[in-house]
């Protein structure tokens, strides 16, 4: 999953880039409200959710939460506020909020909001991802295949997670890199290729990896 961080506490967001990304996150941070919505408004750039701090330099949280969804963008939206901002978690709700999480906050609580907002954004009830004999728990960050734990590289797990998340439609293959990897990363152009490989021989016949030619990938059932 791919987030945007904004937020200008440097002490902050440097610990939430290192604990989400231990979690298994690809985290972009900004550190003001202006940035923030240049990169929700870029075409081409994709975010699975989005983390707004309420006080910040250029643009509030709510005025960049405000202007993404005027213009119809659905993505999924945190706010964080401080304890004594209740005006704002209200306003920041009937905004288009998500959820919100007042600070301090523990990283495992916020890892698991992500999660749930994560499952009713796909419409998801079951916390665990099935797609044929693989079955993938994001909250543990195990994957079972075959009723055995099979271990994945960080960047193959979510790589997986993304393809089980959207499983039966295809990931684009920019879906994917920028599910993987950050502004500034140096990424080859076969990369994706190379990962996709990799799953493919770790998860054997659990399931089918089908390659779209040109466009992407889609992860179904395994082949009867």
């Amino acid at each position: 999953m791919r987030i945007l961080l904004a937020e200008d506490d440097l002490d902050l967001g440097r610990s939430l880039q290192e604990g989400l990304t231990i979690h298994g996150y690809q985290i972009d941070w900004v550190q003001n409200g202006q940035l923030a919505l240049t990169a929700l408004q870029t075409p081409g750039e994709h975010f699975d959710l989005a983390i707004l701090d309420i006080n910040m330099p250029k643009l509030s949280g709510l005025e960049v939460l405000k202007a993404i969804r005027d213009d119809n963008n659905t993505i999924p939206v945190f706010i964080l506020t401080a304890k004594d901002q209740i005006d704002h978690r209200v306003k920041g709700l009937d905004c288009g909020a998500d959820d919100y999480i007042v600070k301090p906050f523990d990283l495992n609580e916020l890892c698991a909001r992500i999660r749930s907002i994560a499952r009713r954004s796909a419409e998801r009830a079951d916390p665990i991802l099935r797609v044929g004999d693989i079955a993938l728990n994001p909250a543990t960050y195990t994957i079972m295949i075959y009723d055995e734990v099979v271990v994945f590289s960080r960047r193959e797990f979510t790589l997986l997670q993304k393809l089980m998340e959207r499983s039966g439609t295809v990931v684009t293959r920019d879906v994917l890199s920028q599910t993987l990897y950050g502004w500034g990363d140096d990424v080859d152009s076969n990369t994706i290729e190379v990962h996709v490989h990799n799953l493919r021989k770790k998860i054997g016949d659990a399931a089918n990896i089908r390659t779209i030619r040109g466009i992407g990938y889609v992860i179904e059932d395994k082949i009867q």
